[in-house]
């Protein structure tokens, strides 16, 4: 049997350098990789809607609920109201300034008896909401003062405003997240809405990538 031989101390020591080497290389290519890495992944969130985030409730029934009136409103705003036709639920605060732009937007439709909107009043004071519909106008069938906001929870808000479209099944086909605009509305709401009257469910849920508008504002 032959003999293995023994490493010399020399060769022990170059092993040692060696290696010190190598993780010294790596130490300092580290920092790139990092950088490199960050970069890509800036890069890849700059080219993505900040407004656009999906919903998991697209396509399903909306959540049970049962809300009293915002004060000084008749009717108050349950899941089970909104079955039977299309509508629209708006998701709005008094203290929700983007909320104040796309007012007169939903006045609008009420006057032209385009599509019933009910209102959800996310975390807000009965006399402040009172207030504010009586000051601007009240474009809803229907009021849910939704006061610690917990079926706006069940229904993955994110801030206010928000818009649903319901079928009339009563599922969620769309969520558009902000202020809804002219153009949004144009585009995107109304052709979803016709084609729903329609009867045609396939089209749920194409055009939440859509969304379009000023940005929510949180909760509060």
């Amino acid at each position: 049997m032959s003999n293995v031989p023994m490493p010399t101390q020399e060769q022990d020591d170059r092993r040692l350098a060696d290696g010190l080497q190598r993780r010294l290389r790596f130490s300092h290519a580290l920092p790139l990789i990092l950088f490199v890495a960050l970069t890509i992944a800036l890069g890849w969130g700059l080219t993505q809607n900040p407004r656009v985030i999906p919903s998991v409730l697209i396509g399903k029934p909306v959540p049970e609920f049962t809300l009293p009136a915002v004060q000084g409103r008749p009717l108050g705003l349950a899941s089970a109201d909104l079955k039977g036709s299309v509508s629209l639920v708006n998701v709005f605060a008094s203290w929700c300034t983007a909320c104040r732009d796309e007012h007169p937007l939903f006045m609008q439709l009420k006057a032209q008896d385009v599509i019933p909107i009910h209102g959800l009043n996310y975390k807000d004071r009965p006399d402040d909401a009172a207030r504010w519909l009586d000051m601007l106008g009240d474009p809803y069938t229907r009021t849910g003062a939704d006061r610690d906001g917990r079926v706006a929870i069940d229904w993955g808000v994110y801030g206010v405003p928000e818009t649903f479209v319901i079928g009339k099944d009563g599922r969620i086909a769309y969520k558009h997240i902000g202020a809804l605009t002219p153009e949004a509305l144009q585009t995107t709401i109304m052709p979803l809405v016709e084609a729903l009257r329609r009867g045609e469910t396939d089209v749920i849920g194409e055009a939440d990538a859509a969304t379009a508008g000023a940005g929510p504002v949180r909760g509060r």
